[in-house]
């Protein structure tokens, strides 16, 4: 079983910054690639960005490249989404998840190539 803890989030202004943190839990987190999802209020989960299991490769949706930066510490198992430049846009509940397949060569980016996640900790951009 793997638990995944989420925190960080928060109410901050547009232009402003957030750093969250995911904590993982039970099986060998180092072997796993860890993605960060997000979902707006009557939006469907979209993938945010993800990194591999040794964190030498990271991928990020189109949108929000050059703003947030994924990396991961495999010692303190856990996996953080520094996210600058905020805009409204942006307010979602992030969750982060854990790959279900272990030493993928590559990021999984689909939400079913993902069997655990964290409750989700909520980020609020106010213009």
């Amino acid at each position: 079983q793997v638990q995944l803890v989420e925190s960080g989030g928060g109410l901050v202004q547009a232009g402003g910054s957030l750093r969250l943190s995911c904590a993982a839990s039970g099986r060998t987190f180092g072997n796993y690639a860890m993605g960060w999802f997000r979902q707006a209020p009557g939006k469907d989960r979209e993938f945010v960005a993800g990194i591999s299991w040794s964190g030498g490769i990271a991928y990020y949706a189109d949108s929000l490249k050059g703003r947030f930066t994924v990396s991961r510490d495999n010692a303190k198992k856990t996996v953080y989404l520094q996210m600058n430049s905020l805009k409204p846009e942006d307010t979602a509940v992030y969750y982060c998840a854990a790959d279900k397949s272990p030493l993928r060569v590559v990021v999984a980016r689909r939400r079913d190539e993902y069997d655990y996640w964290g409750q989700g900790t909520q980020v609020t951009v106010s213009s």
